[in-house]
C-alpha cells in the first residue's frame, strides 16, 4: 500500500493560501471504486482510501511514513515564477505595445 506525501495546491476559489501549507500522506487506493447497482452510489472496499493525516513539515511526514513501515512517494510543490510588475510600469516608454483603454 503505497502512500503519497504531497502539499496541496490553493483553492481556486480564493486567494489565500490557508490549507497549502501543510504536507498530506495520503494512501493510493488499493482497489477501484464501483459503483452500486440500485442507488449509483460509489464505494470501495478499501478503508485506507479514506485516511489523509496532515503534517507540518515535510520531514515529519516522512519519519512518521518509516516509522510505521509505509513505502512512500514524495512529490515536490512547484513554485510559481513570481514576475514583480508595478503600477507604473503600464505607463512606462519601455512599453511594447502603447498603453490605452
Amino acid at each position: 500500500m503505497l502512500a503519497k506525501i504531497y502539499r496541496p495546491t490553493k483553492n481556486a476559489m480564493q486567494s489565500g493560501h490557508g490549507n497549502s501549507k501543510r504536507w498530506v500522506l495520503e494512501f493510493e487506493p488499493a482497489s477501484a471504486p464501483k459503483s452500486d447497482a440500485l442507488m449509483g452510489w460509489t464505494s470501495s472496499a478499501d478503508p485506507s482510501g479514506q485516511v489523509r493525516l496532515y503534517f507540518e513539515t515535510r520531514d515529519q511526514a516522512i519519519a512518521f511514513a518509516r516509522a510505521h513501515a509505509i513505502p512512500h512517494q514524495v512529490s515536490e510543490p512547484k513554485e510559481p515564477a513570481r514576475i514583480p510588475k508595478a503600477y507604473g510600469d503600464n505607463f512606462a516608454f519601455r512599453r511594447r505595445e502603447p498603453w490605452s483603454h
